[in-house]
């Protein structure tokens, strides 16, 4: 067997991160046939069955876990080489996992998680889909449910409430107006929500849960919140009262064998004390007064 080269390996950690070939072309650039193609010809070079294949995506096989746990291993390395070749070496890397919205509040108060006289970068990696620490693809992850991964470390981080959201003194003429993401991109209870109970009402999609703050704001329509985002906003208001059913906990997760390094010891005491301050306002008891 000729040696395989190392973009292939790459494109499968990439698919194999993402959970499927529509994801990982937004992040690679490629198409999805062109990454199906490139998956079937790497698995027969290895001889080895890497994914189970369905509508809902590529789910890992048992090589294909050993494989990306291998692959993991090279990477970290490949990224300390690159380090050291670019001069940074001296710096640690904390790589961070979270969600539109936590990443929204973290980098308001990044003066918090880092300041000027820590050693250490911040890498922060911004998508919906769940926080992957088991292979270590990330350091540090918020997840909105408690891992039952075995080397996984957790410190609970309270609770995040949702409200739907209108722009202050905006009345339409007959049925308001909804906002939301697109069923494609709807991977959270959140955002799923509008689809399943006023799917006759949603007047814009967007891709991105960041889109529907600006579209409220703009009078668009409404749109579900957490309300740590709408209650912080002077130009929103709620619309009724917290919808319970979404309301959930959440976890600030790391992997076992790294959580007593200095760096990620020290991000994680910084992000559940700036998540602890805001407590109150996750949870939805600071509500912006209606109109």
């Amino acid at each position: 067997m000729k040696d395989i080269a190392w973009d292939a390996y790459q494109l499968f950690i990439v698919i194999a991160r993402q959970g499927g070939l529509t994801a990982a072309a937004d992040a690679t650039g490629l198409s999805p046939a062109t990454l199906g193609r490139r998956m079937v010809e790497l698995e027969q070079r290895l001889g080895r069955e890497l994914f189970l294949r369905s509508q809902t995506g590529y789910r890992l096989t048992l090589d294909g876990g050993q494989l990306l746990e291998q692959l993991s291993e090279l990477e970290a390395a490949s990224r300390k080489v690159e380090e050291w070749r670019r001069g940074t070496g001296g710096q640690a890397l904390v790589r961070i996992s979270l969600g539109t919205w936590i990443a929204w509040l973290v980098a308001q108060n990044m003066h918090a998680i880092r300041t000027e006289r820590d050693a250490f970068r911040i890498d922060m990696n911004v998508a919906e889909q769940r926080a992957r620490l088991a292979h270590r693809e990330s350091d540090i992850g918020i997840r909105a449910f408690e891992p039952e991964e075995p080397n996984l470390a957790s410190v609970a981080a309270g609770e995040v409430a949702y409200a739907v959201y209108r722009a202050r003194n905006r009345d339409w003429i007959g049925a308001e107006p909804w906002l939301a993401v697109d069923t494609e991109n709807a991977v959270s209870n959140y955002l799923r929500w509008p689809h399943e109970n006023k799917p006759d009402r949603i007047v814009v999609t967007a891709n991105r849960p960041r889109s529907l703050l600006d579209l409220v704001r703009a009078g668009a329509g409404m749109a579900i919140l957490p309300c740590f985002v709408g209650d912080l906003d002077p130009t929103l208001e709620r619309t009724g009262e917290e919808i319970a059913a979404l309301r959930h906990r959440q976890w600030i997760v790391m992997n076992n064998d790294d959580r007593h390094r200095r760096e990620i010891r020290i991000v994680v005491d910084r992000m559940a004390k700036l998540l602890g301050a805001h407590k109150d306002l996750l949870a939805g008891r600071r509500p912006s007064k209606t109109g």
